[in-house]
């Protein structure tokens, strides 16, 4: 038994900060820790709904596809802001693989078929509520029904990229590839490549 288990949360102010583009609040609590003090303290929470991505691998030709696209937080944090990742998007109140097949054929123009769930993980939990919905796909160029790229009314502009899966994983150490997401689901194929 941990001696965490012990530990207790008891909210005492939940208070919306911005309700703009997603909900930021600030939740103060009292935290009875582990050896029985009690602390008030806040802490910032960012609530931008779930979301589900996919590695989208063709086994035929070993490339994986991949979008690239531009991300302001990652701008102002120093980044050229053009981030290379996995398909991905918000679960918008659908079933996980019901929102990554949407967000796998508007990004990518690939309709995925046989698709395979893998985990799901908080990506930043000390700030963010997002859980993310991991999944695999295999496919091949049967399966791409048009050019990809995103919607026009979500002012999408991505690139759709096709990578060798060794050129990919290699990409990590450059930095080219620095999501935290497509990292994960690239560093799982290698893992699982035989399998694949």
């Amino acid at each position: 038994m941990s001696k965490l288990e012990n530990a207790m949360v008891e909210i005492v102010e939940d208070k919306t900060l911005s309700d703009d583009w997603y909900h930021l609040r600030k939740v103060t609590f009292d935290y009875t820790n582990s050896r029985g003090e009690v602390h008030r303290l806040s802490r910032e929470c960012y609530d931008r709904g779930h979301g589900a991505t996919i590695l989208l691998y063709d086994p035929q030709r070993q490339v994986v596809v991949l979008v690239k696209q531009f991300r302001m937080p990652a701008y102002v944090a120093g980044h050229s802001g053009w981030v290379i990742e996995t398909p991905a998007g918000l679960l918008d109140g659908d079933h996980p693989e019901e929102a990554i097949r949407r967000e796998a054929v508007e990004e990518t123009g690939y309709e995925v078929r046989d698709v395979r769930f893998l985990f799901e993980c908080f990506m930043s939990p000390g700030a963010v509520t997002e859980r993310i919905h991991f999944f695999y796909a295999p496919i091949d160029l049967s399966h791409q029904v048009h050019d990809g790229g995103g919607l026009d009314e979500e002012h999408e502009d991505i690139e759709v990229l096709e990578i060798p899966l060794d050129n990919a994983l290699a990409m990590i150490g450059t930095g080219e590839i620095c999501d935290g997401k497509t990292i994960m689901l690239l560093q799982w194929a290698a893992l699982n490549r035989e399998r694949l």
